[in-house]
């Protein structure tokens, strides 16, 4: 392909076992996890012991020719703070790792592990951002990176924009893509205006989308508005792996993007890996040869 990939939103844990608001998350076997007490297929169902690890995702990668990928959490994963500094040890060179931190001594714990940043599930906090303040103050003058996905509204709005003044060196991530399906999305995007390291990163687009699938024309032209508002250099692609493989494969979650007639090439290069290897810092990713499909 020839064309630097860096997936700027992905998911690892060993177990899922937590809960919340009294409903039961738990990993089972051949891909499905109790869901908020639902049983759901969460991973798809060759990954039979319920683990999604580091080794199938690299896997992934390097099929898909994914050079490197940067791993958030969300709170129906549970915490995993200890495996991911574990991966973040063993594959550093592939994978920028967050943790999952809500005071300033679970910050520090973070730093001391190694891990990269802090991911925050805002959609599902009732708190307001600014409660955390001093765990962003922590991060800026740590240089830790603050990946953010917001509620559907423009409630968190103000307060994240206040973050955002209040710690101007701080590197923020608006995940899942502003959440282009609803009210805030405009707004949220507008997030990248307010400081020079605001980025947006669309992890779970598809998903979003999911009714009208593939190759996802209105999640193009999302893309493209949001890049009319802040412009391609502040726009990353993200995957949202492995959820979103139960119903596309990896390679799908961007080449709806590569093969659009929407955008320029640089623009391409710019979305589906230059932005977040210049963001993240990643450097000396592998190169990642095509290897031919037997069916081909």
């Amino acid at each position: 392909m020839g064309q630097l990939l860096i997936d700027a939103h992905s998911h690892l844990w060993l177990k899922q076992d937590t809960r919340i608001d009294g409903k039961r998350i738990l990993s089972l076997k051949n891909g499905r996890s109790i869901f908020f007490d639902e049983e759901v297929q969460m991973l798809p169902p060759f990954m039979i012991d319920g683990q999604n690890t580091a080794e199938v995702f690299l896997s992934n990668m390097d099929y898909a020719q994914v050079g490197g990928a940067v791993v958030v959490q969300e709170l129906i994963d549970g915490c995993q703070n200890d495996y991911l500094a574990d991966v973040q040890r063993r594959y550093s060179g592939r994978f920028f790792c967050m943790g999952m931190a809500w005071n300033v001594d679970e910050a520090k714990a973070v730093i001391d592990l190694g891990l990269k940043g802090i991911a925050f599930p805002g959609h599902r906090m009732t708190q307001p951002l600014t409660d955390l303040m001093p765990v962003f103050k922590l991060m800026e003058q740590h240089d830790l990176v603050c990946s953010m996905c917001l509620g559907d509204d423009e409630t968190q709005i103000a307060q994240m924009r206040e973050v955002i003044q209040e710690c101007p060196q701080l590197r923020v991530a608006i995940g899942h893509f502003g959440m282009p399906t609803t009210p805030s999305f405009r707004s949220q995007v507008l997030l990248a205006r307010e400081g020079k390291n605001v980025m947006v990163e669309s992890g779970g687009i598809t998903w979003l989308y999911n009714p009208e699938f593939y190759p996802y024309p209105t999640a193009v032209r999302r893309i493209r508005e949001a890049a009319e508002w802040v412009g391609m250099d502040r726009l990353m692609w993200g995957s949202d792996y492995p959820r979103t493989i139960t119903a596309i494969t990896y390679r799908m979650s961007y080449d709806f993007v590569s093969k659009s007639k929407e955008f320029t090439d640089g623009e391409k290069s710019l979305f589906l890996g230059e932005n977040a290897r210049r963001f993240y810092g990643f450097e000396n990713l592998p190169e990642l040869p095509y290897i031919k499909n037997m069916s081909e």
